[in-house]
Formats: C-alpha cells, structure tokens, sequence
C-alpha cells in the first residue's frame, strides 16, 4: 500500500511541476520568441500529460533518469535572462549540466550556455514573412497546421493565404471542414471560422484568404495585401525551373516544392544541405518523404563508417494517386485498388540521395511496395560499410546523433519492442531509427527508419521555409559537431 501511495505522491508532484512550467514556456514563447524544447521536441502549447510524457519518452531513449524536477530549474533561470528569439533546448541544458564538474550554479551555467541568445549577442525578432499555399491537399492542409501552430509568437511565418480551384456551393466551408477534422491527424488543435462572403478561413485568430484560381498566372497576390511571400506548391504539377517560374508573380519572392524537383532545381533536405541554398535562389524543392527519411541515417552513417553501396526498400502507405478500387491508371500496378493490395512500384528516393549527399560516391538503389495503411511507412536501408563495426556501436552511435548532433531534429530513436506503424502518426522527425530491428553483422548494417510521410514530412518543409525566410532561429546548447 505504502508503495502504491508513494508512486501516486511522486505523480501528483510531477503534475503540479508540469502545470507550473506551462505560463512559462508560453510568456517565453509570446513576449521573447523563445521556443523551450526538451531533446529536440517542442514544449509549446503541450499540455501537462503531454510534457511529462515528453520527459519519459526522452529519458528513455537518453538511457538515464530525466524527470521534470532535473529541468524547472532551468526553465527558471530561463526567465531571469535578457533572451531574445531563440530555440532552447531544456533537456540538453539537464544533461550538460550533470557532465559539467565546474561546480557552477544552475542559474550560472544556464547564462553560459545560451549567453549567444542573451543581451547584445541577441538577434532581433523578424518581422512576419507572408506565405502562401498553392493546393490544399493532404500536404497543404498538414503544412497549414503547423503555421497557424507557429504563429503563436506574432512573429516568423504567417499563412496569408491558400490558392486552389473552385470546387463549387460551400466549396470554402468544405475546406475548412477538411483542415478542421482529419481521419488520420485527429482534430486541428483551436478554433476555425468561416467567413463565406469575404472567402476567408480564420483559423486561431490568423485571417487566411482563400484565392480561386486554375492557373499561377492568374493571381495578383498584390491584390490581397500580400508581398514578398513564399510560395509553397503542394500539388506537384509543376516540378522543373520552367512550370514553377510560373508562380513568381507580384508578391511572390520564392517558391517552395513538396515534391522531387526536376532538373537544375535544388532538392533540399533539411539538416543536410540546407546551408547550401543560396540567397537569391528563387525555386528549391523539398524532395520526397522517403529522401527525407533516408538521407539523414545515411549521412550519420557515411560520416562515422563509410559507405560503400546501399538499397532502400520503401514500404510505403498508399497515397492519393492510387485507386480507391481498380480503375485505369497511366502507371503500372497503381491502377489496383489501394486498400486491398500491396503494390510493387518504383521511388525515386534513391537517386535523389545524389542532390542531397553530392559527397556520397556510394551507388544507392531502390524500390517501393505501397501497403493497405493510410500513413506512416518505413524505408529498410541495406548498407556496405568501409568498415566492420558491431550493433552496439552503431546503435549507440545513432541514439548519440538523434540526442546531441545538428541532425537531432531528423533522427528520432526508439527502443520498444513492439512498436508498429500506427505509433508514429504525427511523428516530427524525418525518421524513426527502430533499434530493436537493426541487423549488423561486420560491414553490414540494416537500419529499419519509420517515418510518418505526411506530418513528418511537413515537418522538414516548415523548417526549409523557415530557413530561407531568415526565421529559423539558433538551439541553445548548440548541437555536437
């Protein structure tokens, strides 16, 4: 009994430390521009359940206690800092701390460690950068939730507007209906509103104009108010320089794909290349989920071990280009009804891995399967390394880079023995490294990377945006090289 009270006093007393931590991380959050994260996650907007979750789940794949006990007392000493806009990382600020054998005080180390976010070294807050969505479909609904969700700060992106083609009576309030309730995402986290006569989503406050039109030429963003916008095309007509030019109109300063881009167009992976986009480039793509997904591991494995050659093999959820049931379709095997078969198709994921890891000189071939799921896929990365090495290594190579390294944004690392598909919907990482799946056996390594091809996805299309809109603002502690 006395072990049952104990445990029960040990969560109410974490309860109340969450509830505590929550007006804080969102003063910092709309007065400074400060996002608190705990190991990469964001803590914004989460409710207690939902932090103390957080807490467990890192200090699991950290391999050592993280409580919320360990990291109020950095939160705190947050609050006494001349901050400015910045990523705060809480967990690492924990973890650091308990390496650190300089005797310094919590509030001591905490000024160190994020002494480039405070006083003159701060950076000043951007002014709002207007974005524009062309295409409202499964990507463009996702992408739409993640900058109404970042908006919160008043500054960074701001979702102007969402151009699409007329579809008809009550066309606008069947959109809103559709960003309001998703099958697979759950329900949009706020309140939306319809106004019909002015076409006009609000969603949390943020006045989002829904523009008619068939073709990019059509618009005068101008016309709305909106300048110097990014644009991001989420319906894949268009992929080479020539068809998304299209788009930079009045307004318009860059353009942002969703989808592989063609011929001289940078397809960026962010975490990876994304430092190689140049100022004044116009027109980049984000590749495809699977390259998102394959290319972080590949990296953190090609710089520890070498690669010689790879496979990928993508199971993937099936997508809308697929048939609900047989129907005609100008691809091979696509034609079948999606959610009753498995269906053998190509990717071209792995020879987007060349534009992304121009470095890499291994050869990478692939494949695809399509499988009745509606999302989350998992990409099987079959590699030859330049050396021998044992499991142990690799995996605690992998949970080091998912935890400390510049690409802890893109890797994620779980250790559940009976983790499925279903578990990661709405993961936000490019991929999940499944360590009780990894096979390695001498210079061979077989990773297993979950990744949630919708939401994660978006995920890596906000950040690029981010990047090139000057909003992407530094993590404290900085990331190990």
């Amino acid at each position: 009994m006395t072990v049952i009270e104990d445990s029960f006093t040990n969560w109410k007393n974490r309860e109340e430390i969450a509830e505590s931590m929550i007006p804080i991380i969102g003063k910092l959050h709309r007065e400074r521009d400060v996002t608190v994260l705990l190991h990469s996650r964001s803590l914004v907007n989460k409710s207690v359940v939902s932090i103390l979750k957080t807490h467990r789940f890192a200090r699991q794949i950290a391999g050592e206690e993280l409580s919320v006990t360990d990291t109020l007392p950095f939160l705190q000493a947050l609050t006494t800092l001349d901050l400015g806009p910045s990523q705060i990382d809480i967990g690492m600020l924990a973890a650091t701390y308990k390496t650190d054998d300089r005797g310094l005080s919590v509030e001591e180390f905490t000024a160190e460690a994020v002494a480039g976010a405070t006083g003159a070294n701060k950076i000043e807050r951007r002014e709002p950068r207007d974005v524009v969505l062309y295409g409202f479909g499964r990507i463009g609904r996702l992408v739409a939730r993640l900058l109404i969700e970042k908006a919160g700060s008043g500054n960074g992106l701001r979702l102007r507007a969402i151009v699409v083609r007329g579809g008809g009576d009550q066309d606008i309030v069947k959109r809103a209906s559709l960003l309001r309730r998703d099958s697979i995402h759950g329900q949009f986290q706020g309140t939306i509103t319809v106004d019909e006569a002015d076409s006009t989503i609000i969603a949390n406050g943020n006045a989002i104009k829904v523009i008619y039109a068939n073709d990019p030429t059509e618009v005068d963003y101008t016309a709305y108010g909106i300048k110097n916008a990014i644009l991001i095309d989420n319906t894949g007509k268009w992929r080479d320089r020539e068809g998304l030019s299209n788009h930079l109109r009045p307004g318009i300063d860059k353009v942002v794909l969703t989808a592989p881009g063609k011929g001289d167009v940078p397809n960026i992976v962010h975490g990876v290349n994304h430092d190689t986009i140049k100022p004044d480039e116009q027109i980049l793509s984000c590749a495809s989920c699977t390259t998102n997904a394959i290319v972080p591991p590949l990296k953190a494995m090609a710089d520890e071990y070498g690669v010689l050659r790879g496979h990928v093999e993508t199971v993937h959820s099936f997508t809308n280009d697929q048939n609900l049931l047989d129907n005609y379709h100008k691809a091979d095997r696509r034609g079948r009804s999606a959610p009753l078969n498995m269906v053998i198709t190509e990717t071209g994921a792995a020879s987007a891995v060349a534009k992304a890891l121009p470095d890499l000189k291994a050869k990478i071939t692939g494949s695809s399967i399509r499988v009745p799921v509606p999302d989350v896929s998992i990409a099987i990365l079959n590699l030859q390394l330049a050396r021998g090495t044992t499991r142990e290594e690799v995996l605690d190579h992998l949970r080091n880079v998912s935890l400390t390294s510049p690409l802890k944004r893109q890797i994620d690392f779980i250790t559940a023995p009976d983790a499925v598909s279903s578990d990661f919907i709405g993961s936000r990482h490019a991929s999940i490294i499944d360590a009780g799946a990894t096979k390695v056996e001498g210079d061979n390594a077989i990773l297993y990377l979950w990744y949630d091809n919708e939401f994660g996805y978006s995920c890596q299309v906000i950040r690029v945006v981010q990047h090139v809109s000057g909003v992407e603002y530094p993590t404290y502690p900085a990331p190990a090289v």
